[in-house]
């Protein structure tokens, strides 16, 4: 696509099989540097999530649970929802919300925090 691109300018280049291995190549590097960091956004997010042990295991109530939902923004709302609720991988979320893998893993994170916290503060008011 790039080579075809590339050769709809003007002045078009002299098209060679060195000029397209040239194009193939700038694009796997293109691919991989892509890769690299999308793996590296990935790692940072999973090594935030791991370094903040989870506590949370007691049973919710389900009416408060929601009522707490119903706090959070509407994307946040949304990706714990088709995540949790739904069951959907975090790839398929990512597609549904437009947005990057990396991204949703970070609301993912900032959902359940927020969730978290509103929950025990609807705790503290109900007590």
């Amino acid at each position: 696509m790039a080579a075809v691109a590339a050769s709809r300018r003007h002045p078009s280049p002299q098209v060679t099989v060195g000029w397209l291995i040239g194009i193939a190549r700038h694009k796997l590097v293109d691919h991989w540097r892509r890769a690299e960091r999308e793996k590296r956004g990935l790692a940072a997010v999973e090594q935030d999530q791991t370094a903040s042990e989870d506590p949370w295991s007691e049973v919710l109530d389900a009416q408060a649970a929601h009522v707490a939902l119903l706090q959070l923004s509407l994307p946040q709302r949304t990706a714990l929802t088709l995540r949790y609720l739904d069951g959907l991988p975090v790839p398929e979320v990512a597609r549904h919300l437009e947005r990057s893998v990396h991204a949703t893993e970070t609301l993912l994170v900032r959902a359940r925090a927020a969730l978290r916290r509103v929950y025990r503060e609807g705790e503290h008011h109900a007590a």
